[in-house]
């Protein structure tokens, strides 16, 4: 699949270019980060000073927010070139992990939406070479409550009987230091999104992670230079809108 065949498809999907998350909440959530609010902050160290107008430049820069600053209200945007610059960085990444037979973990905070997206690329790499580590047990949040646990080898935080959408940090943190007490190997990249994103960049795993242009958070780890690449999107449209997107990842990853 060539860019301008996925632009069209991510635009028509409202994946990309005008999307449902509204501009008052995108502008909110800015403010709600720079304050290190728990859920907004994702487990992203600040390593340098930020403010609001620098990290609202950001999000128009990287993510593709309306560059406006006086448009308060009403529809905002995503950079469809942005998404699929960053695309391309994520098929490079496992494509080169997988043919060395390098372990890749993924994990995600919003399993009504990218759950099937990480499961349909996890698979393709496991199918090519890649090392998709399991686990046979879950692995206690003692901070949060519930556990954290793999569903067709993507780890999502269970709770209640449920797989909740969730931003917290806590998940991936007790998942990596499980396989640290348990002398496991570090994974060689980690593909997520949210908290479990963040939580592997500030740990210094090479990580790459899918987010929302009300999640400024992956965004300036990415400007601190912890996360290899951000990929701006809708993460919450109906999940078989993002089949395109997997085909493509999968196609540019040299894995089909």
């Amino acid at each position: 699949m060539d860019r301008s065949t996925l632009a069209l498809a991510l635009e028509a999907a409202r994946i990309t270019g005008e999307v449902a998350t509204p501009r008052d909440n995108n502008l909110s959530h800015i403010h709600r980060f720079l304050a290190q609010e728990r859920q907004f902050d994702f487990g992203v160290e600040l390593t340098r000073d930020w403010d609001y107008d620098s990290v609202f430049a950001l999000m128009v820069e990287r993510c593709g927010l309306r560059p406006d600053p006086d448009f308060v209200e009403g529809v905002d945007t995503i950079s469809t070139d942005a998404c699929i610059d960053a695309l391309e960085k994520l098929a490079e990444a496992v494509g080169e992990v997988t043919r060395a037979g390098g372990r890749i973990l993924f994990a995600t905070g919003h399993p009504a939406g990218l759950l099937p997206v990480h499961m349909a690329i996890a698979q393709a790499a496991k199918a090519a070479g890649a090392v998709i580590d399991f686990r046979d047990h879950f692995i206690p949040v003692p901070e949060i409550g519930g556990d954290v646990r793999q569903i067709n080898n993507v780890w999502t935080w269970h709770l209640h009987g449920g797989s909740p959408h969730t931003h917290l940090a806590e998940p991936m943190h007790a998942l990596l230091d499980d396989f640290a007490a348990r002398g496991g190997s570090a994974p060689d990249l980690v593909v997520a999104d949210h908290g479990w994103a963040g939580a592997a960049s500030s740990r210094g795993l090479r990580t790459i992670g899918y987010a929302d242009c009300n999640d400024p958070a992956l965004f300036v780890a990415e400007a601190q230079g912890r996360i290899e690449a951000t990929i701006p999107l809708d993460d919450d449209v109906v999940p078989n809108l993002y089949a395109p997107l997997i085909d493509f990842v999968i196609e540019r990853a040299g894995l089909n």
